[in-house]
């Protein structure tokens, strides 16, 4: 059974509006601190009145804020889970995916489920809109953010452009990283757009056939020679695109 041990300061509490924040506080800690994992049961309603010896009422005020600020989720009949977090992306940076995992407080690691060398195929041509046949390396890769994945990416580097990515594993970096921080570019492309998840998707992302997707495409070159074109694609819940600025686009 999951038990929350109150601090000895809940027992000074004397209103029902200071203990149902002190529940709330100590519920938030352990999310924040990583003690609860995305996706742990929070203790049931009857649980935490007996461990704060409170009302009902004042336990689910408690939880009704928290479901609010989007750190947990409640499911009826099933209970209040730990939220999995969401990322957010600016629309016109060019993201690096093990820091946004990383800045959510989740462990990052990389899956490379293919590595090619080829001369580019006309889809090749086409995503990195270049008109000769020419080297390029075919990466397929899933991000994970703990045990789930965060995204799934298909990248094409051009090898005339960077020749250095032939001898690359990605052992270390994920390839975004690496050209982020060793490739200069001078002019970037996003397209974003929402889809369903096909059969293919669906077994590398780690959700449901048919499930609400968001695919990001981007491509960057330096002056008029391609570096790289690479499609993410996101589970649906779980990422956010955001845009800032001024009327005067800044």
């Amino acid at each position: 059974m999951n038990k929350v041990t109150p601090p000895p300061s809940v027992e000074a509490d004397q209103s029902k509006g200071q203990l149902s924040a002190r529940i709330r506080s100590d519920i938030e800690r352990r999310i924040l601190s990583g003690e609860w994992a995305p996706g742990y049961r929070i203790p049931i309603e009857r649980e935490l009145m007996e461990t704060y010896d409170c009302a009902r009422m004042t336990v689910n005020k408690a939880l009704v804020a928290l479901a609010a600020s989007g750190l947990i989720e409640r499911r009826r009949r099933a209970g209040s889970f730990v939220s999995q977090p969401l990322v957010q992306s600016a629309v016109i940076e060019i993201s690096d995916v093990r820091a946004e995992v990383e800045a959510i407080g989740q462990t990052y690691s990389l899956e490379i489920l293919s590595r090619r060398q080829r001369t580019s195929t006309a889809s090749d041509m086409k995503r990195l809109d270049v008109q000769t046949p020419r080297p390029v390396l075919a990466v397929l890769c899933r991000h994970l953010a703990g045990k789930r994945v965060h995204a799934f990416e298909d990248r094409l580097i051009d090898l005339v452009s960077v020749p250095d990515a032939a001898e690359l594993t990605f052992e270390k970096d994920p390839p975004g990283t690496w050209l982020r921080e060793h490739v200069p570019w001078s002019e970037a492309e996003n397209r974003i757009s929402a889809l369903n998840a096909d059969a293919a998707l669906s077994a590398h992302l780690g959700v449901k056939e048919g499930a609400a997707c968001l695919q990001v495409e981007r491509s960057t070159w330096r002056g008029a020679q391609p570096i790289t074109a690479v499609r993410m694609y996101y589970p649906g819940d779980t990422y956010r695109l955001v845009a800032h600025f001024s009327p005067k686009g800044n």
